[in-house]
């Protein structure tokens, strides 16, 4: 696997990643190295980690729990402090080991850490590999809201082990796999109709799509780092997939749903939108349907949960004043970005995902 540049991060795999990061370290000549991870990566994925790191800089590890609900302010005040009690400092380095919650905690830590300083992802989930740790967005969550605070600052690189993905949960597994087929979507329709079959491919052949996830995400970005115009496509789904995402989050009576999980349902429910708006067929529809809900299970709805989810809509990140704007197909790899939808449509798109 060829490692893959965006500006001045590169994106290094399997063993070329731990020699890149080795080579790094001699040059860089850091103070201290932090490596945040979480409870669970703690336990299965530091240890290699370590066994890889050639260094006599002293390197700290700190813990949090893992999580979507940890992704705040308060533990991003807590691992301030702790930075500053320890004596990090503007040549310090810090490594992001774990999945997206991680990268996009430890990626705002970093970026404002004294006004910045060096860090590196380390991904250990499928959704980090393919999305969350490429791009340079970090941030955290405001209350249930995702991704109410953040910037934008790439790290120095980002280093994709696939043998950590032998340490996932099944579903963990299927959440990233949502964003690889979103790329499929919004990018390439022969990309996409990897994803149709998914039970077809081995080990080799995913370690080959998400390279090729990687590399449509990195274009994208390098084509609009601020994302101002053709980086919004990206959100493909996100726009009711967050909305849901949240609403599952702050209501205690209901099961939580992973990132990628309330993201499929949003790339049923704006495919079929587009279907109505666009020019998205019936024929892509269907196929786009096809290939996500045997992957994911069902998630029922009730007329008032669709309303309270119409509700987040207003703090999507994409929004313009008043204006709710969603990305749409006109068809499989085809995007059209800021449309805007009533909320009737809304719930015409809730029960086309009910019954299909």
């Amino acid at each position: 696997m060829k490692s893959q540049h965006l500006k001045e991060c590169s994106v290094y795999f399997e063993n070329e990643a731990f020699i890149a990061l080795n080579d790094h370290l001699v040059a860089s000549q850091y103070s201290s190295i932090f490596i945040i991870t979480d409870t669970n990566v703690h336990e299965h994925c530091l240890r290699i980690l370590m066994q890889n790191i050639s260094t006599d800089v002293p390197i700290e590890v700190i813990e949090i729990e893992a999580g979507e609900e940890n992704k705040n302010l308060s533990v991003c005040h807590e691992i301030w402090k702790t930075l500053s009690d320890l004596g990090a400092d503007r040549k310090t380095l810090i490594i992001n080991l774990g999945g997206g919650v991680v990268t996009d905690l430890g990626g705002f830590i970093a970026s404002t850490f004294r006004r910045g300083i060096d860090f590196i992802h380390v991904p250990t989930s499928l959704l980090g590999m393919v999305d969350a740790s490429l791009g340079g967005k970090n941030g955290v969550d405001l209350g249930h809201l995702k991704n109410q605070i953040g910037t934008i600052v790439l790290p120095k690189m980002v280093l994709v082990i696939p043998d950590f993905l032998k340490t996932l949960p099944t579903e963990e597994y299927r959440s990233g796999l949502a964003e690889m087929i979103k790329h499929g979507i919004i990018y390439n329709e022969k990309y996409f109709g990897y994803f149709e079959k998914l039970q077809d491919y081995d080990a080799a052949f995913l370690s080959q799509v998400i390279q090729d996830s990687i590399k449509i995400k990195l274009k994208i970005v390098a084509s609009d780092p601020f994302e101002n115009s053709h980086r919004k496509t990206l959100n493909f789904g996100h726009t009711l997939g967050h909305a849901i995402e949240s609403y599952f989050l702050v209501d205690e009576t209901k099961k939580r749903l992973l990132h990628g999980e309330a993201i499929a349902i949003g790339m049923i429910l704006e495919s079929y939108l587009s279907a109505q708006k666009l020019q998205l067929s019936n024929k892509e529809l269907n196929r786009i349907t096809k290939a996500i809900v045997p992957v994911y299970k069902k998630v029922k709805f009730s007329k008032n949960d669709i309303l309270e989810i119409i509700q987040l809509l207003k703090y999507d990140k994409k929004n313009t004043g008043a204006q709710i704007n969603f990305v749409l197909l006109n068809k499989i790899g085809d995007c059209a970005i800021d449309q805007q939808v009533t909320n009737d449509e809304i719930l015409n798109a809730f029960e086309f995902y009910a019954n299909s």
